[in-house]
């Protein structure tokens, strides 16, 4: 993979960039006057991460680039804001303090409405395995601004962390977080989507396993919540009951 800068970057922002492409593995190239499509004739790598002043862009067999933006999770937000109610909250019993271990975090809009819901004293830690989708999704958390300063501490909450949730699981003591929170990549896509589409190329397409939600059901106080699409059998495969169904359903165990 090829890490580079705008055309015109200040000296932090090199050294930024050098410092990304070691954590990652990458091959730092400085851009000059370079155009991407000719860094990635001259390298033979179709994988190309720019760093620049409005955050990280993964290019990858694409003109299209995967950046962090909150998107429908902002609108979320600002639906909390005014008093209004989300049903992933609501079926997961989220309340204010609460500690919320979201294990698929993706792009990080599930996380960022739990962080908004449980608060300055509440914690949300978010797991992804894969090592690009880590770096952009903590980076944008890191410094993407909006009008509202709550929802911008509600970014910077967040505890991103690199890890796989099989492992991170069967470490953790009984009853240690509140809320165990999945959401893997739909299987049976509902749309073809410009945001989605650069996504499905990087993330982790495993199954959920039973272990793992064996493992989160004796880890989470509360509850366990499975997000998939409305026609998914993984509900009734992995012991979820069905609690909610449109476009998106939601299941939940109730740990004993």
């Amino acid at each position: 993979m090829i890490v580079t800068t705008p055309h015109k970057p200040s000296p932090e922002l090199l050294e930024y960039a050098s410092k990304l492409s070691a954590e990652l593995g990458g091959r730092f190239v400085p851009r000059k006057q370079e155009s991407l499509t000719g860094l990635r004739l001259r390298y033979g790598d179709e994988r190309l991460l720019v760093a620049d002043d409005r955050g990280l862009r993964y290019y990858e067999e694409s003109d299209n680039p995967l950046y962090f933006h909150p998107s429908m999770a902002y609108v979320r937000v600002k639906r909390l804001r005014r008093g209004e109610r989300d049903p992933l909250i609501d079926l997961s019993g989220c309340k204010p303090g609460d500690h919320v271990l979201d294990c698929t975090a993706g792009l990080g809009s599930d996380a960022i409405v739990f962080s908004y819901a449980v608060g300055p004293e509440g914690r949300v830690t978010a797991l992804e395995s894969e090592p690009v989708l880590f770096a952009v999704v903590r980076e944008g958390l890191r410094s993407y601004e909006t009008m509202h300063s709550d929802v911008n501490e509600a970014f910077r909450r967040i505890e991103m962390q690199h890890a796989d949730h099989r492992s991170w699981l069967a470490s953790q003591p009984d009853k240690s977080v509140d809320i165990v929170y999945f959401d893997p990549m739909f299987r049976q896509p509902m749309h073809d989507s410009s945001a989605i589409g650069p996504l499905r190329g990087l993330a982790n397409r495993e199954p959920l396993d039973p272990e793992s939600v064996r493992h989160a059901a004796r880890v989470a106080r509360k509850s366990v919540v499975l997000k998939e699409h409305k026609d998914s059998g993984e509900f009734e495969r992995l012991g979820f009951e069905r609690r909610h169904a449109n476009k998106i359903a939601y299941g939940v165990i109730t740990p004993l």
